[in-house]
């Protein structure tokens, strides 16, 4: 039986209390487990609006109605508003995604300031964001995170080694088709990456006019081989609030399908270690979504 694993990305506050708690009871009501990776920092979103001269960001934001997901107030943090800190006003959110029996990880400490600064930063500042993150989980669960997932699939050679020198067994920090082996300067590191396999709501969204039931349909066809893996993600503000329903459909239509709805860790536990491939960390561009991001190379 194939698996989806599900992956949460939770980027704003109002994702951690407004989101977080409508997706555990989606998955409960699926009998789904999944991963939510959380943003520990300030929520610094509207720094976000800088990336209007961005190709194709604006065409994504007309289609994803960003402010009706988002909420105004949010898109006003660090710029007209002060950013507030995710990691102490949502620890309680936190707690309860562990108590209900999903697994959690490290999104990231500031989304935006990652995001958008990562790729040319040195060891010294990436060193510091993670340790700030790693940090904050564990005061927050009171113990270590077990696996990290990339805020916007950026990365850079630093944040890798970083994710080897904590021991953590895998991660997902890219795009890509299948669990590898990531190669950065020529060596080949410890832990697995399991990339994002399928593409995210907010790609599909609005492009060839299609509306939310219209992407259910694309990608339960997707995953329509009973044989095949995916690593599949979503965002607590979007899945987890006004695209709750078109989420409830993907997880009634993958258990249609056959498929396991599992944790990260769970996936991660039925791979043939031994038989991964190694894959070079590479950048590549994705439909539906603006710039570049970490994606899985191909072997020499």
């Amino acid at each position: 039986m194939a698996q989806i694993a599900l992956k949460i990305d939770v980027d704003t506050l109002r994702g951690t209390h407004e989101g977080v708690p409508n997706l555990v009871r989606l998955l409960a009501d699926a009998q789904a487990r999944a991963t939510f990776l959380f943003s520990l920092g300030p929520d610094h979103t509207g720094w976000a609006l800088k990336r209007v001269f961005r190709p194709g960001f604006l065409k994504k934001v007309s289609r994803t109605s960003v402010v009706e997901h988002y909420g105004f107030k949010t898109l006003m943090y660090g710029t007209l508003l002060p950013g507030p800190d995710i990691g102490r006003r949502g620890a309680d959110a936190m707690r309860a995604v562990a108590r209900a029996g999903h697994e959690t990880g490290i999104h990231t400490w500031d989304h935006v300031y990652w995001q958008d600064n990562v790729r040319g930063r040195d060891a010294a500042w990436t060193g510091k964001q993670m340790t700030r993150a790693y940090e904050r989980f564990t005061d927050i669960f009171g113990t270590p995170p077990v696996t990290h997932g990339a805020a916007g699939w950026q990365m850079n050679n630093h944040a890798f080694r970083q994710i080897d020198a904590w021991g953590m067994k895998y991660a997902s920090d890219g795009r890509g088709e299948a669990p590898h082996y990531p190669v950065v300067d020529g060596k080949r590191l410890s832990h697995v990456q399991m990339p994002t396999t399928l593409p995210t709501v907010d790609e599909l969204l609005g492009i060839d006019g299609r509306d939310a039931d219209g992407v259910a349909r694309h990608l339960l066809a997707l995953t329509e081989n009973p044989a095949q893996d995916h690593v599949f993600t979503l965002h607590a503000e979007l899945e987890g609030q006004k695209l709750a329903p078109l989420f409830a459909k993907l997880l009634a239509g993958w258990r249609a399908q056959g498929h396991d709805l599992v944790t990260m860790g769970e996936y991660h536990a039925t791979l043939d270690l031994a038989a991964l491939p190694a894959r070079p960390v590479v950048w590549g561009e994705v439909e539906g979504r603006s710039g570049e991001l970490i994606v899985e190379g191909r072997a020499a």
